[in-house]
């Protein structure tokens, strides 16, 4: 099953996406967008650079886990991935981004 995406309000009104592996499992999360444009924009983001090895930023946090930042071409983070336990999750994980991010599904959950 392929990946789709979820653009969601916050309890503010702001949007924010997250990006959804076939199994429904949240891969990556966008900031906060004051608007839905914007977050669709970002959206079209994750679509062009999902793809490209070099947009993936490795971090560790400082308690030990592990995450990835999907930048932009201009470096700016498009999205966030989850704390992983190991840094071979954390490769799994960008895996997925990079399998699942073309997705052209958009599930409107505001």
């Amino acid at each position: 099953m392929a990946g789709w995406f979820e653009i969601s309000r916050s309890s503010d009104g702001q949007f924010r996406f997250a990006l959804k592996a076939g199994n429904a499992e949240t891969i990556l999360t966008s900031e906060l967008y004051k608007s839905r444009d914007a977050a669709e924009n970002g959206i079209e983001s994750v679509r062009k650079n999902a793809g490209l090895e070099a947009r993936y930023e490795k971090k560790t946090a400082s308690d030990g886990r592990f995450f990835f930042n999907l930048e932009a071409g201009n470096h700016q983070t498009i999205g966030s991935s989850q704390m992983y336990t190991t840094e071979k999750a954390r490769d799994a994980g960008i895996e997925s981004v990079m399998a699942n991010g073309s997705a052209e599904e958009v599930k409107d959950k505001t």
